[in-house]
Parts: C-alpha cells; structure tokens; sequence
C-alpha cells in the first residue's frame, strides 16, 4: 500500500491510499489496483472517538463541504474532538478508483468499461482504510440514503466493529421505486449521443444534466417545491421557475466535475443493494446487527417512506426509531440538522 496525504485548507485533511494488489468484485471482474481519497481530521485516532460517515450518491469524502451545518470544528460533529473519517466510494469521479481511472489495458480512463461495483464491494474497501488508519472499534457511524446501505452492509458484515450506528433516509433493500427511478436516469444518459460514443469525459454531460434534474424530483417533495419554486407574479403566462431551478441543477453537477460514466456505475451501486443476500433475507440480516442503533425518517421522504423504516427498525435489536418532520422530501437528511441533531443526541445519551 502507497499512502500520500495532501495538504487541504479545511479542517479535514484529503488523503490518499493505493492498494496494489487485486481487487475480486462481486459481480464479476477484478481491479488490478484500488485508489481510495478519503478525508479525516487532523492527528490521530488514538484516545478520541471515532465517527465514521458513510457519503450519499453524488456527495465525495469531504463531510464539512456537503454537510456543514452539522461536521466541523465546534459542530456537533466535531472535527476537533471527534477522529472523523469518511471514504469516497468506488465508481465516484473524486478520486477513488472508477470510469475515470485508467484503465492498465488500454492506457486510457476506463469510462464505460469499468466494472459493475456493489455496496458490498465499497464496503469491503473501507476495511483497508480502517486498517491503515490503526482503528480498532468505530463509536459511531453514521449513514444517509445510499450512505446508509453502506452503514447498514458493514454492521451486518462486521456486527463487533461497530459501537452506536445511525441509518438514516435509508433501506435494507433497494426498492422497486428507487429502482425505477435510477433506470429513468440511465435512461436520460443512453439518450446522449455521445455518452456512447464514450470519447473522453466529457461524453454524455447533456444526458447528465437530464439525469440528475430527474433524481431532484424524487429528492424533494411536492409542498418543498411549492415553497421554493412557485411563481413570483401571480400573472405569469408560463410557469419558469422550476424549470430553470433542475436545468441549474443539472449544470451544477457537470460543473463541479461529475461524469456521466461514474453516474452510471452508482446508479448500478443502488441496484445491488440487498441486505439480505446470501443471509437468510433481510429480516435475518438485520437481526444480526450488535450496533446500538437508530433509524431516522424523513416524514416527506418519498424514496424511503417512515412507515417503511419503521417496520425494519423493528428487526434490529434494541434499534430506536425516530421519524424528523421536514417539507423537503428526502433532502431533508441535509437540511434538518436542528433535529437530526437532537435525535442522534437524544440517542447517544
């Protein structure tokens, strides 16, 4: 293993952790090599509780970025106090080995070749950063949508590991709807010319845009859209604001980087996702969990329904479950910290 840590000017530190030995995946197919970027507080895990956060679809490793009203020094999860780590998962563009590696073949990035990776197979990675990382136990991990697969996949996969665990706008198994969902998206990537055409890159970015602007829809709720995107003049002869909100969305995400080939590999991330496989089913698998636990809704959130998340939390031992009220769909994992904080407070005593 080769490790390089790469200054930052935030208060979490960007690192990197090449694994030069074979990677078997689960689907199929073998990494010759595995690239890992992750982000962790500065100093040492040593005497300091360690919070371990696993990042949702389009999200990368640095937590303070994309979840600032809750991680950094003084928040309630502190960077200062807290040994913080999080790992940015395969087939993401930021870093970690996926579409835009390069491929030991061919001498060019991987794009529509690489791969087919499952949330097992990310789990299995954060194993090599722990270990590098000298961190025994995890005090707690938190995890939110398909952030919280990967929390849900590793206290199953090592129940001792983990102290406290925190799911969040989450599921067990991918659902049929999320699933629909995810394949309309692919959908809008096929539809790109040039996302076939695979020629760099850049391939496929108008079919991205498209993408993501789908994905805001099943993020966000009815009353959260009527109350941020309704028309200012009462008179209008077309509706437009909306409209230009998901074409700006869509611009964002090509902007700050993102590709259409690492969206198409965590759209497949999401497909694979099954606690149950392989264990006697869902129930069983989480019947196995030892974390002391806390499942948390979102009362808006159509992609993981509360009344869904309550009757699996029930098959976890001791598991509280707590549903937070917001306007905001599934976002609201990102949006509600007040109560998301009292809730994990609440819990943790």
């Amino acid at each position: 293993m080769n490790f390089v840590a790469r200054s930052s000017n935030d208060m979490m530190i960007q690192q990197h952790l090449s694994v030069e030995q074979p990677f078997e995946l689960e689907a199929g197919g073998v990494l010759s090599r595995l690239d890992l970027v992750y982000h962790t507080s500065s100093g040492s895990p040593a005497g300091r509780r360690v919070v371990w956060i696993c990042h949702a679809l389009t999200a990368n490793s640095d937590v303070e970025q994309w979840w600032p009203q809750m991680a950094g020094p003084g928040k309630f999860i502190d960077t200062d106090r807290d040994f913080v780590v999080c790992v940015n998962i395969l087939g993401s563009p930021y870093g970690s080995s996926g579409p835009a590696s390069i491929n030991p073949k061919t001498g060019k990035a991987y794009l529509l070749d690489f791969p087919k990776i499952t949330i097992r197979d990310i789990v299995r990675t954060f194993g090599f950063v722990r270990n590098h990382l000298g961190i025994g136990s995890i005090d707690l991990l938190i995890g939110s949508s398909i952030g919280g697969f990967q929390a849900l996949e590793w206290a199953v996969a090592e129940p001792d590991l983990i102290k406290s665990a925190v799911f969040m706008a989450t599921a067990p198994r991918v659902s049929p709807w999320l699933s629909a969902s995810a394949e309309a998206q692919r959908m809008a990537l096929e539809a790109d010319p040039s996302f076939r055409e695979a020629e760099g890159l850049g391939g496929g970015a108008a079919g991205l845009r498209c993408a993501r602007a789908q994905a805001l829809i099943s993020y966000r709720s009815f009353e959260g859209y009527r109350l941020t995107q309704s028309e200012p003049d009462a008179d209008c002869l077309f509706a437009g604001r909306a409209a230009s909100y998901e074409r700006h969305q869509g611009d964002k995400l090509v902007a700050r980087g993102f590709d259409a080939y690492s969206y198409l590999r965590l759209c497949d991330e999401l497909d694979s996702h099954n606690l149950g496989r392989g264990r006697g089913g869902v129930n069983s698998a989480l019947s196995s969990i030892k974390a002391k636990s806390l499942v948390i809704s979102i009362t808006s959130d159509g992609l993981f329904p509360p009344e869904e998340g309550s009757q699996w939390a029930a098959c976890i031992p001791g598991a509280q479950f707590k549903t937070i009220g917001s306007e905001f769909g599934h976002d609201g994992f990102l949006l509600e910290t007040e109560q998301i904080c009292k809730a994990i407070s609440s819990f943790l005593g």
